[in-house]
């Protein structure tokens, strides 16, 4: 496997059909930082077709104004509500194409893969993520925007698979390892 560029840019997305979460996260010579973290709003579309295409067009807007490389993106948990699942899966595949047609290259990761790498433990909650994400990139977070912050667990998750992927991270033994071994706002 080639070696990560010590400089790029990731596209992190937390698909919605309501509210869709989108972040930016920056590496640069392995100081992380934050240089976009938002939503994009959809309530006020009543067609579904209209919510898709706002989404579309939105995510090219990011993608030309920051430049990303790379897109992660939260999969679709399985729920028992087969329409709502049906239109959150056209929300993803539609963020997936307004990626690949600008030529990003897109990773998928489970909500649980996401909490997992974040904060330690599969089930953690949003809160729970947010708060580990504030103090890893020491920055404060508007708890009010958790499908922002799921979206910035999502390009984090990437980093540190990708990381470790290359075997230029550090592996540590467990949770209790890491915490303590971690400088905060600094990659490892």
């Amino acid at each position: 496997m080639k070696p990560l560029p010590t400089s790029y840019r990731l596209l992190g997305v937390d698909p919605g059909t309501n509210i869709l979460g989108f972040a930016i996260l920056e590496v640069n010579k392995g100081k992380l930082s934050v240089p976009e973290l938002g939503v994009i709003r959809l309530q006020q579309f009543s067609d579904h077709h209209q919510k898709l295409r706002h989404i579309h067009e939105r995510l090219q807007g990011i993608i030309r104004s920051f430049e990303p490389g790379i897109m992660a993106i939260e999969a679709p948990f399985f729920g028992k509500n087969v329409q709502s699942m049906l239109k959150l899966g056209r929300a993803q595949g539609v963020a997936i194409a307004a990626a690949i047609t600008m030529d990003l290259s897109v990773y998928e990761y489970a909500p649980r893969k996401i909490k997992q790498s974040i904060t330690g433990k599969g089930n953690a909650t949003k809160e729970q993520v947010a708060a580990m994400l504030e103090q890893i990139l020491q920055l404060r977070l508007d708890h009010h925007t958790l499908d922002a912050t799921d979206a910035l667990a999502a390009a984090l998750c990437h980093h540190y698979n990708q990381r470790s992927l290359s075997g230029s991270g550090k592996r540590y033994k467990d949770w209790a390892d890491f915490a303590k071994n971690h400088k905060p706002g600094k990659s490892q």
